[in-house]
């Protein structure tokens, strides 16, 4: 699972991890994961009743975390979870861009708003989160971004055009990000094949 966050889970402790999508699929087992080695996890998704009963499972466990109900398709959403880690919090170590949708199809199709959604969710969603948490992380001096890829970044296949496109697009700029970013930010990039969600 270390993979998946891109993040040493030795010295997790006591981070405070903001995760984008954590109501299911790869979002919901980091946020279990972390909070688990002791992380501070702050979950945003969009479904609130599934956030709630994360969270409620892991303070439940004993660790700590907090929820805000968020679009990424919305700049200030992703302002508001950042805002909410550091008031919380007092910092914000991490911010997992996890949140992603897939719906594929042949282009012939023209599923033009499924299209829009992939552009919106998954390119714009990235670009929102980073803005929101790209000056907090200046200002710290410290900060990590971890952003879902996919292998469809790498390869290309029938019926995912977009898709790819979008993830082509997420590697693109997290490389550019980490190209900008000196010697006190870090940025991952995670590239999982097929998951398993019902997100």
């Amino acid at each position: 699972m270390n993979i998946s966050t891109g993040i040493s889970l030795s010295g997790i402790e006591g981070k405070v991890v903001a995760i984008t999508g954590a109501s299911s699929g790869i979002g919901e087992a980091t946020a279990l994961l972390l909070a688990e080695r002791g992380a501070k996890v702050v979950l945003g998704a969009r479904r609130s009743d599934r956030l709630e009963a994360l969270a409620a499972r892991i303070v439940n466990a004993g660790g700590e975390a907090a929820y805000a109900s968020i679009d990424v398709r919305r700049r200030d959403d992703l302002s508001t979870l950042v805002q909410l880690a550091c008031e919380r919090y007092g910092k914000l170590d991490v911010l997992v861009n996890n949140a992603g949708v897939m719906p594929i199809s042949p282009l012939d199709d023209l599923r033009v708003e499924d299209w829009e959604a992939m552009i919106d969710i998954n390119i714009k969603g990235v670009l929102y989160g980073i803005a929101a948490a790209l000056p907090v992380f200046r200002k710290q001096g410290f900060g990590h971004f971890v952003n879902t890829a996919s292998t469809a970044a790498f390869r290309i296949v029938p019926n995912q055009s977009v898709y790819a496109g979008t993830k082509f697009a997420v590697r693109a700029i997290s490389e550019g990000l980490r190209q900008e970013a000196g010697d006190k930010l870090r940025v991952t990039i995670i590239s999982p094949g097929f998951t398993r969600t019902d997100g």
